[in-house]
């Protein structure tokens, strides 16, 4: 690829990649962990299922806030009545903070492998830590610098590759969705829909391009309205690079865990150690380390967007002056769910629920509440008005629609069976 050519696609990649690394938070990474302990590889045909319905939903809420000039929240106002948003925007706070919970005892738990000092200690010093930092210090500069160490989680790929597995009955694995027998797949199904279609990258991806256009000067809500062709299919690339890389590291973590994990008959993950030895094969004694800073590094990126997700949800519902580049005195409501979602999330590490339980349960919470948020979406992007004339595609709509059918299906499979 030629330089100018390199470098102009280096500078379309933003709010797309960033969500797409977000998505590997700590759930992310334990769910399919347990996906493959568990049930080992038959689960893989998930990766090439969630990439394009995934892709589809980011594109669809990066649209939204790209052509009407404001983020989700405040686009799903325009077209249902403030007090079922405000339900929504609540729904989504107490989902996250149980997600910030639960990414925090997870990195807590990983960094207490390598310190022996005890996870409460890291618990405490993760969560001011991130909370001071989103509060202070501007995101587009922690997330330059923090998305990076997502890159240990190729480790999973390049451990993959070493274990030689037979490539031939895994591809039939991924391209054959075995028959569901019991609730454990059910809900695993459910946990890897809420981990990859996550209802708090809706709001951020929206957001984001409203932050993406302020940032280049378009400060009133009259100069963000409509975008190009060539800026739609920018972000269309954008998005659909960070949820290929997103699937990617989910397709190997499911072979890696399958394949070193399910095979040794360790099917009931309990601790971030268990989890961290599918990475044995490849770092011997350093597999703690790789998943260490894998995990804390995810976990880094995503908790601010998790707390992010809901100051803006809300901000937009009830018109507070709201920003992650605003100045704490001048944006006090925003900031304050900010605080208050790392605060909970703390307390919530001290009720002694097991990390690695909470980081899947968490993924399965947003499995169930995803579908409903779905249908508001689709609604909006379909309003030809609250769109600007410059609705969402048909292909998009028909996308989403399956995938909000397929979350609602699964929802109601774990229960019924």
């Amino acid at each position: 690829m030629p330089n100018k050519k390199r470098l102009r696609f280096l500078s379309i990649l933003g709010p797309g990649l960033v969500s797409g690394a977000a998505d590997d938070d700590p759930s992310g990474i334990a769910t399919y962990s347990i996906a493959g302990a568990q049930l080992g590889t038959t689960m893989l045909w998930t990766a090439f299922l969630t990439w394009p319905l995934m892709a589809a939903v980011q594109m669809m809420c990066a649209r939204i806030g790209m052509v009407s000039g404001y983020g989700l929240a405040e686009a799903l106002r325009k077209k249902f009545p403030r007090w079922i948003v405000a339900v929504a925007g609540i729904a989504l706070l107490a989902a996250n903070i149980v997600n910030i919970g639960a990414d925090l005892a997870g990195m807590a738990d990983a960094a207490q492998m390598l310190t022996t000092v005890h996870s409460h200690v890291w618990v405490f010093v993760f969560g001011i830590g991130i909370s001071a930092a989103t509060v202070w210090l501007r995101y587009a500069d922690i997330a330059r610098t923090l998305k990076w160490l997502a890159l240990f989680l190729f480790a999973y790929v390049i451990t993959a590759f070493i274990i030689r597995p037979n490539w031939f009955a895994i591809l039939g694995d991924a391209f054959h969705p075995p028959a569901f027998h019991g609730k454990a797949a059910w809900s695993t199904l459910v946990a890897i829909l809420g981990t990859t279609i996550s209802p708090y990258l809706f709001f951020w991806q929206a957001s984001q391009e409203v932050e993406e256009e302020k940032n280049i000067g378009r400060k009133l809500t009259i100069e963000r309205i409509g975008a190009s062709d060539r800026e739609i299919v920018d972000r269309k690339i954008d998005v659909g690079v960070g949820t290929f890389f997103s699937n990617l590291v989910m397709f190997f973590i499911i072979v890696t865990t399958a394949l070193t994990l399910h095979r040794h008959g360790i099917t009931n993950i309990e601790t971030s150690r268990q989890a961290a030895e599918a990475l044995r094969p490849l770092a011997g004694p350093g597999c703690f380390l790789l998943y260490t800073a894998g995990l804390i590094g995810v976990g880094l990126l995503a908790i601010p967007t998790l707390s992010g997700s809901a100051a803006y949800a809300l901000a937009e519902t009830f018109g507070w002056r709201q920003g992650l580049d605003e100045k704490i005195d001048q944006a006090r409501a925003f900031y304050a769910v900010v605080l208050l979602s790392g605060a909970v999330g703390i307390a919530l590490d001290f009720s002694g629920v097991n990390a690695v339980s909470a980081l899947y349960w968490s993924a399965v919470i947003n499995g169930l509440l995803a579908p409903f948020l779905l249908l508001g979406i689709l609604l909006v992007a379909s309003d030809a008005k609250i769109m600007q004339g410059q609705p969402s595609s048909r292909l998009g709509r028909v996308t989403v629609f399956v995938t909000m059918l397929l979350m609602f299906g699964a929802g109601i499979g774990m229960f019924i069976f």
